[in-house]
């Protein structure tokens, strides 16, 4: 990946709706060596998708919440029992797998308050062989990025 690839990734996570005129024009290159770049970067993977990013809370969507779980058992039939689980939820934005004192973390938005609580006693504590779980509300989010850093040279 050369200058020219990284500046395409940079561009195109800032704002996935510019053409490939505009970029290949921010880059200094032609139209087509621009579009061959891309649909090479999205070929080998490093461009998984492009998705519009919403606004939550203008969708009533007002709580996020950080939910750490423990589990009675770490076998891999009940990790993986959990995981299949927890990814049917919309709900849940994110699970993440961790070490230490908990098995995951779960982002978790909801409409509201009772929303959440609705959640956790119907879907969170219902699943097979949850042990603890301890929720962290988010008051403000201060940074919110889904930018990488690339290193432009």
């Amino acid at each position: 990946m050369d200058l020219k690839d990284k500046m395409i990734l940079s561009i195109i996570q800032e704002d996935s709706t510019y053409s490939v005129k505009e970029i290949s024009e921010k880059i200094g290159l032609t139209f087509t060596p621009t579009y061959e770049r891309i649909k090479q970067l999205e070929k080998q993977g490093i461009i998984e998708k492009y998705v519009g990013l919403l606004n939550r809370e203008k969708l009533g969507l007002n709580i996020v919440v950080y939910c750490n779980v423990r589990l009675k058992e770490q076998s891999k039939k009940v990790l993986e029992t959990f995981e299949k689980n927890i990814m049917q939820h919309d709900e849940v934005q994110e699970v993440i797998s961790l070490s230490g004192e908990y098995d995951y973390m779960l982002k978790i938005i909801a409409k509201d308050i009772n929303s959440y609580n609705d959640f956790t006693v119907n879907v969170i504590s219902n699943i097979p062989n949850i042990g603890q779980y301890h929720s962290s509300i988010v008051l403000h989010e201060v940074k919110k990025s889904t930018k990488f850093k690339i290193d432009l040279g």
